[in-house]
């Protein structure tokens, strides 16, 4: 049985020493076809930034086919991505900002650092249901209702409409504050963000209209 064992090692190293070792063009993701780049630029133009979400989404057009639960996934995914790092300049802001004399900058930081964290975590909720939505079922659980489908997509879009209302919170916490280069770079920042949000909605709207089972 060990030199059994000491077999299966070997073999299980070599194998990854022959992928680690694989040039790399041999391992690259295939070419996305028109089909698929088609697909994403068709489903953008359904969004209010349509050349925001092609230009963010086309790069995966291979990986997401012409499947509309996946693009809203990725979607999601990339509007999750920007808003944690959005979150994270706004802490470090809102900490030097401590030691500024503008109390209603200070004040609009933090609160926007609060709402940002908010619509992190309803995206997270939302990307958390759509992977179960979509997770391989079997037998009779395989054949779910369409009113389940609808039931569920609309915890997603009522989170996602929560988190690009949170965003707007952020931003309009700020007119009260003093103009400056704080305001300017916060709006800036949550107005990339929003771009980023509104378009994954849409697109998480058109698969709860167009993908019920």
């Amino acid at each position: 049985m060990e030199s059994q064992s000491h077999t299966t090692t070997f073999l299980l190293i070599a194998a990854f020493l022959m992928v680690l070792h694989r040039p790399i063009s041999a391992v690259q993701t295939p070419s996305p076809t028109t089909n698929d780049l088609d697909f994403i630029r068709t489903s953008c133009n359904a969004t209010l930034y349509p050349d925001v979400c092609f230009t963010s989404l086309s790069g995966y057009a291979a990986a997401v086919k012409a499947n509309p639960a996946r693009l809203a996934r990725l979607a999601i995914g990339i509007s999750l991505s920007r808003a944690k790092s959005t979150a994270a300049y706004l802490a470090k802001l809102s900490h030097a900002a401590e030691y500024g004399s503008d109390h209603r900058t200070v004040a609009a930081l933090h609160d926007c650092v609060s709402n940002v964290g908010d619509a992190i975590d309803e995206m997270r909720g939302s990307l958390k249901q759509l992977r179960d939505i979509n997770r391989p079922a079997v037998g009779a659980a395989a054949r779910r209702s369409a009113d389940t489908f609808r039931f569920q997509m609309s915890n997603v879009q009522t989170w996602m409409s929560a988190a690009l209302t949170d965003e707007d919170t952020c931003t309009d916490g700020f007119d009260d504050a003093a103009e400056g280069d704080t305001k300017a770079e916060v709006g800036e920042r949550i107005a990339d963000v929003k771009k980023f949000t509104s378009n994954a909605l849409a697109l998480v709207n058109c698969y709860a209209n167009n993908g019920a089972p």
